[in-house]
């Protein structure tokens, strides 16, 4: 059964991701571990930790709720805030046949203006996913 690591963070209630884990869903059956790296909230000048990793927390409670939902297997983790290191620790920890990435738009996205993107296909030899999507409220929906 295939095996995708899905790494997101604002974009993680998007449409763009479900329907990539809908047509994931019905080319076989599959699983997804969901990464969420625990970024500081743009919209706060300041921040601690504690505060990234709650929303991140309830962003990985709802998109498992979501995906599993759409009859997806799902399990997934709050990650470090730096989206490579957080891909590098699910890797380590487990087994994936693809790394599905979700960012902002060009000209939004931190992670992108970080190459997050060229740096996670280059680090880890596994085919890389990027999906473009919209951003979800931190808080409850």
């Amino acid at each position: 059964m295939p095996s995708y690591l899905v790494v997101a963070n604002q974009t993680l209630g998007g449409e763009a991701l479900a329907e990539k884990v809908r047509e994931r869903i019905a080319a076989g059956s599959s699983a997804f571990h969901v990464v969420v790296p625990a970024t500081p909230p743009r919209e706060h000048a300041t921040w601690v930790e504690g505060e990234a990793r709650s929303v991140a927390q309830e962003r990985l409670d709802r998109a498992l709720e979501r995906f599993r939902d759409l009859g997806a297997e799902a399990d997934g983790e709050v990650g470090d805030a730096d989206p490579v290191q957080a891909i590098g620790d699910a890797l380590r920890a487990g087994h994936f046949d693809e790394i599905i990435l979700s960012t902002l738009p060009s000209g939004r996205s931190r992670w992108l203006r970080r190459d997050v993107l060229s740096r996670v296909t280059a680090m880890f030899q596994l085919p890389v996913t990027h999906i473009v999507g919209e951003p979800e409220t931190a808080g409850p929906q």
